[in-house]
């Protein structure tokens, strides 16, 4: 498969500039927000607004008494729920018991997807109450992390558990994760096709994710190789997955309120500090907001650890051997690889299971822990939103009962209180999310611009009104930040082009930012072809965000007739001197700023940028004889390399022409390095006034006898007064009013 290529413009992501400021202050006037125009007239009673946040917080009991049994006849007004201390009042009682389950009536299950939300889309039985009283059961096998005997290991346990021990009660979905998380059997109690499910693990979809060395030699193989790579960073990003791979199995089953089982099946999972701190907890803390508990299982088996290594390896470099520096790096690696899988069990309620060929007993743990159990909720006391661990404790009035929980959980963390892991990681979250942000508005606009026959610069840029952005006063100053993440995707939904950027806005208090836009461009090199692209922007105040998707078809030109770029209409011009600005929407020095939603004032200038490529050649270049000579004294004039007529005209709401420029004729190629015609026009607007119109972009290739007329809609609207504000000296950048 052939991949377009990507190239990122570092000099074309910027924030443009309007009085040399740091962003653009943008012409439109935008209705101001209800925080800003307040509610209460004079006179009026005040009103006022109560919000109230309210979460409920489950965890699943257990309850046996001294001979291990389930006690089963038990009330709410038995147990006492406690968290960090603190007596809570139980607002929910349920209780799960597996010996009333009923056969349910399954329709076709989905299968192949690289998506298990859908499983739980109305595909296992008639309605959520069907899967009531029924065990949960995922299995999931994390390739990435597992030699090929590791996964045969695994997939023994797993028919054999199918074939001998499953349960009436069970139902069971089969997960898997190589290159990517994979549904391979949504839930079910067919025992055919999970047996088809697990047997499809052959042992080598998981090559080439283990993990690499850390860059020291000592203590490891004398195989004639000098140089030993330290992958650290790599073994992170595998770890990483993973736990967001748990994460995504957790957020699909949130809908449902029963306790589900996850048994994971892996071969360790090695952390490098606090590296992979937030992808734990963000895993930790989705698994108990769903309400399952993650049953791991370290597929290695009873592992043999020699001081000098095994038959598979060379004899040891340095001399570790025969000080035990090996034998405890060894050690230390495999309790570091097992303690991830056991801190994954012990915050969810689970269990972990190592040093054992026998995978046997996790099934029967799974099964024993889910037979009876009771679904205790609370409405925490602490409102806070700090993202702390909270630890739980449940009592119950009777002493002769015993029970099993977990020990707590992480509280909801707001933006203020959200460390920069989780902070990054809910942008990109949000960023791969099929459901929009709105609590920000954002427009984006993305054109193109040929560089060469199989590549286009297509410059994106985006909108956020001022008002969206709650800035801080500091002195004579507002100041904020936002951040911008976003990607460009081709047909085969390949992520060819990425941006990423925290921008800091810091304006003078009297450019009244709240009443502007805010405006950020960036641009891509990409071949022709269709792309949609997503941008996310977050305010970091309140941590807010908004996004917005597009499609652009970046055209294939050797099939149209006239070649044409898209039309770039502005209102300002920055200057750009920047010689690493690789742009193509800087002109002799000055930088065309798109005006995204094409409103203008009338005491402003419109300029339009465009190019025609490949223009046709006129009949006398091409192909005539040879011309009779020059007479003497006179200068011949160079025959036209193309002729090229366009002007722009507009068109009121009637449809009736009231403004149209000179027509221009071009008769050579001015870009030669790109074979383009560029035109470039300077419309001032005081002629026209204040309504819509429909402007129409004449072009014609007179040579090639081709001609194509875009149209756009644009505003324009009146002068606004100037409010009495300190005198700003003008620059070339912008005159008083643009």
């Amino acid at each position: 498969m052939k991949t377009e290529t990507m190239k990122r413009y570092s000099g074309s992501m910027k924030l443009t500039a309007a009085l040399t400021l740091p962003v653009l202050l943008g012409v439109t006037t935008v209705a101001q927000t209800a925080s800003q125009v307040p509610n209460q007239q004079p006179g009026q009673a005040p009103v006022f607004t109560i919000s109230v946040r309210s979460e409920i917080v489950l965890t699943n009991v257990v309850a046996r008494d001294k001979q291990g049994n389930v006690v089963k006849d038990l009330k709410a007004s038995d147990f006492t729920v406690f968290e960090n201390g603190k007596p809570q009042k139980i607002s929910s009682f349920d209780f799960q018991n597996v010996d009333l389950a009923a056969a349910l009536k399954e329709k076709t299950t989905v299968a192949g997807t690289t998506s298990i939300a859908k499983m739980l889309e109305r595909s296992i039985g008639e309605d959520k109450q069907a899967l009531r009283d029924h065990r949960l059961i995922v299995i999931f096998f994390d390739l990435s992390s597992m030699q090929q005997s590791d996964i045969d290991r695994g997939v023994d346990s797993a028919k054999e558990y199918i074939n001998k021990k499953m349960a009436p009660a069970d139902l069971v979905a089969v997960v898997s994760m190589d290159t990517s998380l994979k549904l391979v059997q949504d839930f079910t109690a067919d025992q055919n096709a999970l047996l088809r499910a697990v047997g499809s693990f052959n042992g080598t979809e998981g090559q080439g994710f283990a993990n690499g060395g850390n860059g020291d030699s000592e203590g490891t193989a004398d195989d004639a190789s000098s140089f030993v790579v330290d992958d650290s960073e790599y073994n992170a990003l595998n770890t990483d997955r993973s736990m967001y791979a748990i994460l995504q199995v957790a957020k699909s089953l949130e809908r449902v309120d029963q306790r589900k089982s996850l048994l994971y099946f892996s071969g360790g999972l090695t952390r490098n500090g606090i590296e992979n701190q937030a992808s734990l907890r963000a895993a930790t803390n989705a698994a108990t907001k769903a309400n399952m508990s993650i049953y791991s299982v370290d597929t290695r088996g009873l592992q043999a650890l020699p001081p000098v290594g095994d038959a598979s390896t060379g004899s040891t470099r340095g001399t570790s051997a025969y000080n035990g520096a090996t034998m405890q790096s060894r050690l230390d690696s495999n309790f570091s690889s097992q303690e991830t899988l056991a801190s994954l069990s012990s915050d969810t309620g689970g269990k972990a299971f190592f040093d054992s060929n026998d995978f046997g007993p996790a099934f029967q743990a799974i099964q024993h822990d889910t037979e009876a159990y009771y679904i205790i909720g609370f409405r925490s006391t602490d409102q806070r939103r700090d993202g702390s661990f909270r630890k739980l404790q449940v009592k119950i009035n009777r002493p002769d009962i015993k029970l099993e929980y977990r020990p707590g959980y992480y509280a909801p963390a707001d933006f203020q209180h959200q460390k920069n892991e989780d902070r990054e990681l809910a942008l990109n979250e949000q960023l791969r999310s099929d459901a929009p942000a709105v609590d920000v508005a954002v427009y984006l606009q993305a054109l193109y611009f040929r560089q060469n026959d199989n590549h286009f610069f297509v410059p994106v840029s985006l909108i956020v009104p001022g008002s969206q952005i709650p800035f801080t006063q500091v002195k004579d100053q507002s100041k904020a930040t936002i951040d911008i993440i976003g990607n460009v995707k081709n047909a085969q939904q390949i992520v060819v082009g990425s941006a990423r950027e925290t921008v800091k806005l810091q304006l003078d208090a009297n450019q009244q930012v709240q009443r502007k836009n805010i405006q950020y461009s960036t641009g891509f090199s990409l071949a022709p072809g269709r792309y949609h692209l997503k941008f996310v922007v977050r305010e970091n105040q309140s941590g807010n965000m908004g996004s917005f998707e597009t499609d652009i078809n970046v055209p294939d030109m050797k099939k149209v007739p006239l070649k044409l770029s898209s039309v770039l209409v502005a209102n300002q011009r920055t200057p750009n001197n920047n010689p690493r600005n690789q742009s193509l929407l800087v002109r002799d020095g000055q930088q065309y700023v798109p005006n995204i939603p094409h409103v203008f004032r009338q005491d402003q200038h419109l300029y339009f940028l465009y190019e025609v490529y490949d223009p046709a050649k006129p009949a006398s270049n091409a192909g005539a004889a040879t011309p009779p000579p020059t007479p003497a004294g006179l200068q011949r004039r160079p025959d036209p390399a193309a002729h090229v007529l366009t002007s722009i005209e507009f068109l009121n709401a009637a449809g009736s022409k009231v403004f149209e420029t000179p027509l221009i004729e071009a008769n050579a190629v001015n870009i030669p390095d790109r074979n383009a015609v560029g035109f470039q026009f300077d419309v001032p607007l005081a002629q026209l006034a204040p309504g819509s119109y429909i402007c129409q972009v004449n072009v014609i290739d007179d040579a090639g006898g081709t001609f194509t007329f875009p149209r756009m809609a644009m505003m324009i609207t009146a002068p606004v007064a100037a409010p009495a504000v300190p005198a700003v000296t003008p620059t070339a950048a912008a005159k008083p009013g643009e």
